[in-house]
C-alpha cells in the first residue's frame, strides 16, 4: 500500500495545475497568448497580526517586541514608526515565538525598516501547528518534515522592504537570527491568511456551548481546506484524496452550500484516473467518488452535471460488478484495500467495511442511473446490491466496520450499535467517526452519539485545538499538555509523542478536513435538516436533540436558507419552528 500511496502523491503533486481557476483580466500590455494562458486566483489574502509573544531567547537582544502585536498596513516607510529591533552581538543571537491565535492556511509577511547596512539579513523561520512543532528541529525522532509544504526554512530579509514567504498550515512561528553582529529592525511580522471569502450560510446553536464550538471548529477546519480545490489539509497532504472528500463535501454543503471547489476536485480525480485505475491508488476511494456524487446530486439536483459523469460512472460500475461473486461477496483487487489508518492492519474490519461500501455504491448507482434514464444499468446495480445484502461479514472487530455495515442496512442498526457504544468514544477515528455518529443515530442512540462526539472531538478542544486533527485517541489526554503552550516538565507533548503510520510525531496534521464530520452530523441529525428530493426541492426536518434542551440554526439550499428552532417540552416532545425559502417543501 505504501508504494501505491507514494505513486498517488507523485501523480497529484505533478498535476495540481490541470484546470483553469478564477476569472480576471491582465493589463492590456500583455499579449493575448499570455493572457489566454493566465490563471487568476479565486481566493482572498488577509493579513493578521500576532496576538502574543510567547517566548524569547536572549531577550536582552530584542527591543520593542510588543510592537509586533500592533495592527500593520504592510507598507515599508522611512518614518520613525514603532518597531521591534533584533540585534546579534557577542556571538549571541535572539529568537522569538509568536502566536497568531488560531490555525491558518498561508504564509508570513515581513516589513523591515532602515538600518545601517543594506545587506540582506538571514533568519530561520519555523512554522508550527503546535508550539512544540514551531520549536522543533527536523529529525527522525521528532517526525517533523518539510513534506508538501515548507515549515522550516531560511530566508533573507531586505533593507527597507517587504518579504512574503510560505504556504502551509500553522498557528505558531519561531524566528531565529542566523548571523553575528547584525541589527534587524522590523516594523511588522504578519500572517497572510489565504482563504475563500465566502459567508458561513449554515449555523448551529444550542444550550451546550461545547457542542456549538465543535460545530464551528469543524466548519473552520473545512474552510481552511476549501482552496482552489477541496484538499485534505493545509500543512501536509495538500492533495485531493477522494475518500476524505466525502465528509468534507457533506460539511461544505452544510456550512457554505455549493462551491466550485467541490466539483473541481471531483472532476480532477476523475480526469486523473483513467479506468481501470483506482482513484488515489485505492479501490475504496473510487467507491467514495460514486457516493459523493449521489450526495452532491441530492443537494444540487443538477442533471447537466450528473450527465457529465455518466460515461465514467457507468464504466466504473461495470468494472465493479464482476468483483461481486454469485453469492454476493466482494473481491476488490488491484488497489489498496483501505478504510482508514486505524483499521489498516485489521483485515476483517477492512473486508467488512469494503463489502458495505460496495453495497452502498450499487444502491447509489441505481439511484443515479434511474435519474439518468438508464434503467438497464439501474437494474444491474439493484440486482448486485440485493445479492450483496444476503452476506453478513464479520463486522464486530472495529467500530468502523460496524458503522458501515449498519449504514448499508446489512444488520439492524441496534445490533451494530452494540459495537459502537462499547467503551464510549474509545475506538473512534477522526475520519470514520462521522459514520459512527450516523450509525448511532440510526439505532436511536441519540444521547450516546452526542456524548461520544463531545468526548472525542471535544477532547481536541480541551488540548487547545482550533482545528480538528488527522488522528486522535482519548488515551492521549492522560497527562497531556496543551498544544498552545510550551510543554511543562512532566507533561506529555501530544503532537510529538503520538501518531502512527504516515503521521508520526510532528508530521501529524492538526487541521485535517476528514475530521470535520461532526459539523455535517449536527446539521443533518441534531438540527435534523437534509434533502429529501434532488435539488432540495423537498427538505426533511427530523431533529434528534438527545439531552439537549434546544437547538437552532440555518441550512443552505439552492433556493436559499432554511431556518429552524427546536425546543424540548416538559413531556419530552419537541416543538419546532421552521422557515423555508420559496421552492422548498418541508416534510417531517
Amino acid at each position: 500500500m505504501k508504494k501505491l500511496l507514494l505513486c498517488a502523491f507523485a501523480l497529484y503533486a505533478a498535476s495540481l495545475q490541470a484546470k483553469p481557476m478564477g476569472k480576471g483580466s491582465l493589463p492590456p500590455v500583455f499579449p493575448k497568448e499570455v493572457a489566454d494562458q493566465t490563471q487568476f486566483d479565486t481566493r482572498t489574502r488577509a493579513y493578521i497580526s500576532p496576538v502574543r509573544v510567547m517566548w524569547t531567547e536572549n531577550p536582552d537582544l530584542i527591543s520593542g517586541s510588543e510592537n509586533l502585536l500592533l495592527q500593520g498596513n504592510g507598507q515599508a516607510t522611512t518614518a520613525n514608526t514603532p518597531k521591534c529591533v533584533f540585534s546579534s552581538r557577542d556571538y549571541r543571537r535572539p529568537s522569538i515565538l509568536l502566536d497568531f491565535g488560531r490555525e491558518i492556511h498561508g504564509g508570513l509577511q515581513f516589513v523591515t525598516c532602515i538600518r545601517s547596512s543594506t545587506k540582506p539579513v538571514k533568519v530561520r523561520v519555523r512554522l508550527g501547528e503546535s508550539v512544540g512543532e514551531a520549536m522543533c528541529n527536523i529529525t527522525p525522532e521528532n517526525g517533523a518534515t518539510n513534506d508538501h509544504a515548507m515549515r522550516d526554512y531560511t530566508i533573507e530579509l531586505p533593507w527597507l522592504g517587504v518579504c512574503e514567504v510560505g504556504n502551509s498550515g500553522f498557528r505558531f512561528v519561531r524566528i531565529d537570527m542566523l548571523e553575528d553582529d547584525v541589527e534587524l529592525p522590523i516594523k511588522e511580522i504578519r500572517a497572510s491568511l489565504l482563504y475563500r471569502d465566502i459567508p458561513y450560510l449554515g449555523s448551529f446553536h444550542s444550550n451546550d456551548p461545547r457542542i456549538d464550538s465543535i460545530w464551528l471548529t469543524g466548519a473552520y477546519t473545512l474552510h481552511l481546506n476549501l482552496q482552489e480545490y477541496l484538499v485534505e489539509a493545509p500543512k501536509r497532504d495538500r492533495l485531493v484524496w477522494l475518500g476524505d472528500l466525502h465528509p468534507e463535501v457533506r460539511t461544505a454543503l452544510a456550512v457554505f452550500g455549493d462551491n466550485e471547489a467541490l466539483s473541481r476536485g471531483l472532476d480532477f480525480a476523475r480526469d486523473e484516473t483513467p479506468l481501470p485505475g483506482w482513484m488515489n491508488g485505492m479501490c475504496s476511494y473510487s467507491l467514495w467518488w460514486v457516493l459523493i456524487h449521489r450526495d452532491y446530486f441530492q443537494y444540487r439536483g443538477d442533471m447537466n452535471y450528473l450527465k457529465e459523469q455518466q460515461s465514467y460512472m457507468t464504466d466504473l460500475l461495470k468494472l465493479l460488478m464482476p468483483k461481486v461473486d454469485a453469492e454476493g461477496r466482494e473481491h476488490l483487487d488491484g488497489g489498496g484495500r483501505f478504510l482508514d489508518w486505524p483499521t489498516s492492519e485489521n483485515k476483517k474490519a477492512v473486508d467488512a467495511g469494503l463489502h458495505a461500501l460496495m453495497l452502498m455504491v450499487f444502491n447509489a448507482g441505481a439511484e443515479m442511473m434511474t435519474a439518468l434514464g438508464d434503467q438497464d444499468m439501474a437494474a444491474q446495480c439493484t440486482a448486485t446490491a440485493d445479492r450483496m445484502r444476503k452476506v453478513t461479514p464479520d463486522y464486530t472487530t472495529s467500530k468502523q466496520s460496524a458503522a458501515l455495515i449498519s449504514l448499508a442496512g446489512i444488520v439492524p442498526a441496534e445490533k451494530a450499535n452494540e459495537v459502537l457504544k462499547a467503551d464510549g468514544a474509545h475506538g473512534f477515528s477522526t475520519f470514520y467517526g462521522y459514520y459512527m455518529l450516523q450509525a448511532q443515530m440510526k439505532a436511536g442512540d441519540y444521547a450516546g452519539a452526542i456524548q461520544n462526539m463531545k468526548s472525542f472531538w471535544g477532547g481536541m478542544l480541551d488540548l487547545g485545538a482550533t482545528t480538528f486533527w488527522e488522528d486522535f485517541n482519548l488515551d492521549w489526554m492522560k497527562n497531556a499538555a496543551r498544544i498552545d503552550e510550551l510543554t511543562p516538565a512532566g507533561k506529555v507533548d501530544v503532537h510529538r509523542s503520538y501518531g502512527d503510520y504516515c503521521y508520526k510525531g510532528y508530521r501529524h496534521s492538526l487541521a485535517h478536513g476528514w475530521a470535520s464530520g461532526p459539523t455535517a452530523f449536527l446539521t443533518e441529525y441534531v438540527l435534523g435538516v437534509s434533502p429529501a428530493a434532488p435539488g432540495y426541492k423537498v427538505a426533511k426536518v427530523e431533529p434528534h436533540l438527545g439531552d439537549l434542551q434546544w437547538v437552532e440554526g440555518t441550512v443552505p439550499t439552492p433556493y436559499g436558507i432554511i431556518k429552524v428552532r427546536h425546543d424540548k417540552q416538559a413531556d419530552g416532545t419537541v416543538k419546532s419552528k421552521i422557515e423555508a425559502p420559496k421552492g422548498v417543501k418541508i416534510i417531517r
